[in-house]
């Protein structure tokens, strides 16, 4: 199965969106956006930037765990995964993020 971009409205009314592998894992999450039109536009930057290694940045939190987050051209975070046990599960986390974002659908769940 492939992997799949959620669009949807949480509950402070923000639009968001998450990118789900083909198992049904989140793997990447968005900010909110006030408009649909603005977390459509982020769902389009992660399409065009995902295939770009120098896009994702690896960082650590304030417990220790590493995670990562997905840059546009602007050095804008686009994206951050979840927090994981070990620098390797985040690099795994990447390469899904590069494999499954170019051609991942959109389930627009705010309808």
């Amino acid at each position: 199965m492939a992997g799949k971009f959620e669009l949807y409205k949480d509950k402070a009314g923000e639009f968001r969106f998450r990118l789900k592998a083909g198992n049904g894992e989140n793997i990447l999450a968005s900010e909110g956006y006030k408009d649909k039109s603005g977390a459509e536009n982020g769902i389009a930057s992660v399409k065009k930037n995902a295939g770009d290694k120098a896009r994702f940045e690896v960082k650590e939190s304030s417990s220790g765990k590493p995670y990562f987050v997905l840059k546009a051209a602007n050095h804008q975070v686009i994206g951050q995964s979840q927090m994981y046990d070990s620098a390797s599960g985040a690099e795994n986390g990447i390469q899904s993020v590069m494999n499954n974002a170019p051609d991942a659908s959109v389930d627009d769940q705010t309808g």
